[in-house]
């Protein structure tokens, strides 16, 4: 995260995963998500993929134990809402469920009524779904690259939105950096942007339209969903961060907002048009 100009807990220098690599989970409310500067670092070796077997035309699914919901398919009532939508399969998700994690995390999405190929594309683009530890200095780490005020309240809007949830959950830097855990924070923060959106009249939000708000922050994730592709996605931020901070990001002043939609696209591919929402 990049620190904002009153040096409080806004945001770390650090670099954007815009084209080459996006950035980390926002702040909640004045925050944004925003990459790390330097090196990262991993727990032990980098996660390998599990290789997994597919049914010939129906893509990957699971059967979440005891909910009932079908992750990939239509979530079943009480997993976030009343009437199930499609969650689709993705190549995200494929990713994500290669890792010892990915299928607790995508159970987990689905308890707190989020689509898990959303999910999936979040960490895709903040980490590799690597679960990546904090550099020196800061409080950003994880698959989902989460800040630990961030993550902290992330935990109990979940536990809001699905009270099933409170007596599983972890706190503090231990259950931020299990990416499973995480991922409960995380799909918290992505229902939450998505909820935003459709308040401002995007009636059923996709993961690109949410990806600014976890990226730069609440304050600008109806903005930019809004805003065309030719709009000067430079000028939209250049109110809360510095040149120099968006310049450490790879974003010049002519930077637009189609400019980093396709960056984000490229990163996600085909969960890109997802929504967000697992039921509505």
């Amino acid at each position: 995260m990049l620190e904002g100009r009153s040096g409080r807990q806004e945001m770390e220098v650090g670099r954007c995963r815009c084209g080459a690599a996006l950035s980390v989970a926002g702040l909640l409310m004045v925050g944004g998500a925003w990459g790390q500067a330097g090196p990262v670092r991993m727990n032990g070796v980098p996660e390998q993929i599990i290789p997994r077997v597919f049914d010939v035309g129906i893509g990957s699914f699971e059967i979440v134990p005891g909910t009932g919901v079908v992750v990939g398919g239509t979530a079943a009532p009480g997993a976030g809402g009343s009437e199930g939508t499609q969650a689709g399969a993705s190549q995200a998700l494929d990713v994500m469920s290669g890792r010892a994690w990915g299928e607790a995390a995508s159970q987990n999405a689905t308890l707190v009524g989020v689509n898990p190929s959303a999910l999936a594309a979040t960490c895709m683009v903040e980490s590799g779904c690597q679960n990546v530890a904090a550099r020196d200095g800061s409080q950003i780490r994880g698959a989902f690259q989460m800040y630990d005020p961030t993550f902290e309240a992330g935990l109990t809007r979940a536990v809001r939105y699905n009270p099933a949830l409170e007596g599983n959950i972890q706190r503090g830097v231990d259950g931020s950096m299990d990416p499973a855990n995480q991922a409960i924070a995380a799909a918290a923060e992505l229902r939450s942007q998505a909820e935003r959106l459709q308040d401002a009249g995007i009636g059923n939000p996709t993961v690109l339209d949410v990806r600014a708000g976890y990226q730069f922050g609440g304050a600008f994730g109806v903005s930019v969903a809004q805003a065309s592709d030719s709009a000067n996605l430079y000028s939209l931020l250049s109110g809360r961060y510095t040149s120099a901070q968006l310049a450490t990001n790879g974003i010049s002043p002519t930077t637009t907002v189609g400019d980093w939609r396709a960056s984000v696209s490229a990163r996600i591919g085909d969960a890109a048009s997802q929504p967000i929402l697992a039921t509505r």
